[in-house]
């Protein structure tokens, strides 16, 4: 589809069909068939309320497709419409589809989504069957090319493709359809017919087999614990007993045991979480302190003077003479003396000018 040129780069070529889609925006975007055609360039979108003159695959349709309009679709193309098969009654269908709208055969759908369910085909599928029953089975290979499901989808469906494909006419095509369905059925009751003769259980009564709830851990638990219990009566019916698992060997006495017992139930009770916790850890009460005493404030306490009876040190301080210790006196006094010799009298005097005669 997308050939390289001289440079190495690939190169977008128009495809030999033409393939259009109504685009309701029911899917998501990430898993949408018709999306990812439309960014390969294999289809274009069409606007609702907008008619189309080729082939419309259409679930609302009233006749089938087949080989008898493959002229229409060489002239015009083929389209699907690309919704929801759950939003289905949502689809405005008076706005879109055109004068030949066609159904799709029975075939099974090979998609993530819908995979082995029959008549639940994605866009690229019906458009793929659409191009295969009218003689293109080219262009249904290289529409399923982007697909990890399109040759699956060709695959399961080879022996109904081919049958459709045979057909002349519409009439045909249903004809070829009926003998397909009474096939499996009858199929499907002789199955169920010998396994019963068998005695075996029919694996799809409870139905898809693809499509079984998956076991929770907690149900696959409990089934163990059962078994477990089974065995373990067992086990009381052989013995006796109480079903305890029995020393293949016989190395251990039962007294050795008991000892060991005793000395893991000595141990465990020991242990942290049940000894009782030490007096010894306890904190003391809190202490009380008495409040002191106030004495009577007096000048000799502020001071500091007052230090008890100490004579010794009253007679060394009343034998020390008084001296100007920092010599302040000295520095008073000569300060005096120079201002008295540097003292200078300021007086100020008014002197008039002469009056004019």
């Amino acid at each position: 589809i997308n050939p390289r040129d001289e440079d190495g780069e690939t190169t977008k070529t128009r495809p030999a069909f033409k393939a259009a889609c109504w685009d309701l925006e029911h899917c998501d975007p990430k898993r949408c068939s018709g999306k990812r055609l439309m960014h390969f360039g294999l289809m274009r979108e069409l606007s609702i309320g907008q008619k189309f003159s080729g082939v419309i695959i259409s679930p609302n349709a009233k006749r089938v497709v087949s080989p008898a309009d493959r002229e229409l679709l060489e002239q015009y193309g083929a389209a699907v419409v690309e919704c929801s098969w759950a939003r289905v009654k949502e689809v405005p269908w008076s706005k879109i589809g055109g004068k030949c709208e066609r159904l799709l055969p029975y075939l099974v759908a090979a998609n993530s989504v819908n995979y082995g369910r029959p008549w639940r085909l994605n866009c690229v599928e019906a458009l793929a069957a659409c191009f295969y029953i009218c003689g293109h089975e080219d262009w249904a290979h290289e529409v399923l090319a982007h697909f990890s499901y399109g040759e699956p989808f060709l695959e399961i469906n080879a022996q109904l493709l081919k049958r459709y494909a045979a057909c002349a006419s519409e009439e045909e095509v249903k004809k070829a359809e009926e003998l397909w369905l009474e096939k499996i059925e009858r199929e499907y009751s002789e199955s169920r017919a010998e396994g019963a003769a068998a005695g075996k259980e029919d694996v799809w009564k409870g139905g898809n087999m693809n499509r079984r709830p998956v076991v929770d851990s907690d149900d696959e638990d409990d089934d163990d614990d059962d078994s477990n219990q089974e065995d373990a009566e067992e086990d009381e019916d052989d013995d006796g007993g109480v079903g305890v698992a029995k020393d293949p060997l016989e190395i251990s006495d039962g007294s050795d045991d008991e000892e060991e017992m005793a000395e893991l139930r000595r141990r465990v009770l020991q242990s942290k979480p049940f000894v009782n916790p030490a007096t010894t850890d306890e904190k003391p009460p809190p202490e009380t302190i008495s409040r002191p005493q106030l004495l009577p404030i007096d000048s000799d306490a502020e001071s500091g003077s007052d230090l008890g009876d100490n004579d010794a040190f009253d007679n060394i301080i009343n034998a020390t003479p008084v001296t100007d210790r920092t010599g302040i006196e000295a520095k008073q006094r000569s300060k005096n003396e120079e201002s008295e010799k540097a003292s200078a009298v300021f007086s100020r005097s008014i002197v008039g000018a002469p009056k004019r005669w």
